[in-house]
C-alpha cells in the first residue's frame, strides 16, 4: 500500500515537471501569431459608395403663374410625348388681364391717329405761315406761334407712338402669361412624380425661391445612380472609369455601369458630424425596363488595375511614429508617420520593415518599396501587432490556418 502511494506521488510529481517544461517552453516561443508569405497576384482596386438612380434626362415642371389647377390629365406612371396637355391652372385671371391689355392698346391706337391727324394739320400751318412771313403778310409772332404748334404736335405723336409700342408688348406679355395656364410636356417621358391634385392651388416662384414642383417628367431610358463618395477615395475617382452596379429592388444582379461626372464641390452638410462626401454619377448601361428613379443602389467604381503585383494582406500594414535617430532633428513638414509590416524573421524575431504602398485591393495592397517577395509579414492578431515594438520571440500559430482548411473542407 505504502509503495502504490509512493508511485502516486512520484507520477504527479512528473506530470508537474512536464506541464513547467511545457509553459516554460511557449514563454520562450513567445506569442503565437498568424503569417503570411509575400507573394504576387492580380490586384483591381475599387471604390465603393451608396446613391440613389435618377434619369439622366428629367423636367420638373413649376407654374409659372398663380392660380387654382383646374384640369389635371396624367397621373403618375404615364407615358407623355412632347406637347401632350397636362394640366391647366384658372385661365380667368390671365385672360382678363390679357383683355384690359388689348384694350389699352386700342385706346392708344386712337389717340396715336388723332397725334398723326394734328401733325398733319400742324404742318400745313407752318409751312403756309412760313410763306405769308416771307411774303410780309403776317407778324414774326404768328409765324412762331405756328412753328411751336407743329414742333409740339411732332412730340405729341411720338409719345403716342412710344405708349402706343409700350401697349403692343402688354399685350404679348399678357398672352404669353395666359398660355402659362396651360401647361404642356416639355418632352417624351414618364411621369416621375405628381405633386399637385385637381383644385389645389399652383404657387410660382418668387425672386430666388423656387415654385413648387408639380409633375416630374423623366426620360428613363437613360438612367444613372448618383452617388455619393467619401473625400479619402474621391481623388482615385476619373471619369470613364467602369463600375458595377446593384439595385436594392433587383436582388442578385449586376449591371455594367460608366462615371460620366466627378463632383468638384463637397456635398452640404446638413449636419456637423457628417462626413465630407462628393458626387458622382454612373450610368447605367443595361437598366431593367421597369426601373423608377429614387430606388436604392451600391457601385463599384474600378479605379485601378495592377497584374502580378507584390501584394500584402491589408490587416499586416500598420503606420507607426517616426522616431528620430539620437541628434537627428526632423524637418518642418516631414512625415510624422510611416507605413510598414512586421516580419517573422527566421528565428521568431520580429523586424519592422517600412513600406511604400499603391493600389488597394478587396484583401490585399501594393507593395512598391521595401518588400521583394517571399518575406514573411505578421497579420494577427491585432492585440499582438499593436503591441510589437520590434525584437520580439513570437511563433507562428497555426491553428487558425487548420480551422480555415476545416472550414474550407465544409464549404
Amino acid at each position: 500500500m505504502k509503495r502504490k502511494k509512493l508511485w502516486i506521488l512520484l507520477g504527479g510529481v512528473v506530470v508537474l515537471l512536464g506541464g513547467g517544461l511545457g509553459i516554460a517552453g511557449m514563454q520562450d516561443k513567445g506569442a503565437g501569431v498568424q503569417v503570411a508569405t509575400v507573394g504576387r497576384e492580380n490586384l483591381q482596386a475599387k471604390v465603393s459608395a451608396n446613391g440613389k438612380i435618377q434619369a439622366v434626362t428629367k423636367a420638373d415642371i413649376s407654374a409659372n403663374v398663380m392660380g387654382q389647377v383646374t384640369k389635371l390629365a396624367v397621373k403618375e406612371g404615364d407615358l407623355v410625348h412632347k406637347g401632350q396637355f397636362l394640366m391647366e391652372i384658372d385661365p380667368r385671371s390671365a385672360s382678363a388681364a390679357a383683355d384690359a391689355m388689348q384694350a389699352s392698346l386700342h385706346a392708344t391706337i386712337s389717340d396715336l391717329a388723332s397725334g398723326t391727324a394734328n401733325v398733319i394739320q400742324t404742318r400745313a400751318d407752318y409751312a403756309r405761315a412760313k410763306l405769308n412771313r416771307e411774303a410780309g403778310i403776317i407778324s414774326t409772332a404768328d409765324f412762331e406761334h405756328a412753328k411751336t404748334a407743329y414742333d409740339t404736335a411732332m412730340a405729341a405723336e411720338e409719345g403716342f407712338r412710344r405708349r402706343a409700342d409700350q401697349a403692343k408688348a402688354n399685350v404679348n406679355q399678357s398672352h404669353v402669361g395666359l398660355g402659362f395656364s396651360t401647361i404642356t410636356a416639355p418632352m417624351d417621358g414618364v411621369v416621375t412624380a405628381r405633386r399637385i391634385e385637381l383644385g389645389e392651388t399652383a404657387v410660382p416662384g418668387i425672386q430666388n425661391q423656387a415654385g413648387t414642383v408639380l409633375l416630374t417628367i423623366s426620360d428613363m431610358s437613360k438612367v444613372e445612380a448618383e452617388m455619393e463618395v467619401d473625400e479619402a477615395s474621391i481623388p482615385t475617382v476619373k471619369l470613364s472609369q467602369k463600375a458595377q452596379v446593384r439595385i436594392d429592388a433587383y436582388p442578385n444582379q449586376t449591371f455594367d455601369g460608366e462615371v460620366t461626372e466627378v463632383g468638384g464641390s463637397p456635398i452640404l452638410k446638413t449636419g456637423t458630424n457628417e462626413a465630407i462626401k462628393f458626387k458622382v454619377k454612373v450610368w447605367i448601361k443595361n437598366p431593367p425596363l421597369t426601373i423608377k428613379p429614387g430606388l436604392s443602389a451600391q457601385a463599384d467604381i474600378y479605379t485601378g488595375s495592377r497584374d502580378q503585383a507584390l501584394a500584402i494582406p491589408i490587416q499586416s500594414l500598420v503606420t507607426r511614429e517616426i522616431k528620430p535617430k539620437p541628434g537627428e532633428v526632423l524637418k518642418p513638414g516631414a512625415p510624422r508617420d510611416e507605413e510598414g509590416v512586421w516580419l517573422f524573421g527566421a528565428k521568431g524575431k520580429t523586424q519592422f520593415a517600412a513600406v511604400k504602398t499603391g493600389l488597394l485591393g478587396d484583401l490585399n495592397v501594393e507593395v512598391l518599396d521595401g518588400l521583394k517577395g517571399g518575406e514573411k509579414v505578421i497579420t494577427g492578431p491585432f492585440r499582438v501587432l499593436r503591441d510589437l515594438k520590434g525584437g520580439e520571440q513570437v511563433h507562428e500559430d497555426k491553428s487558425k490556418k487548420k480551422d480555415d482548411k476545416k472550414d474550407e473542407k465544409k464549404g
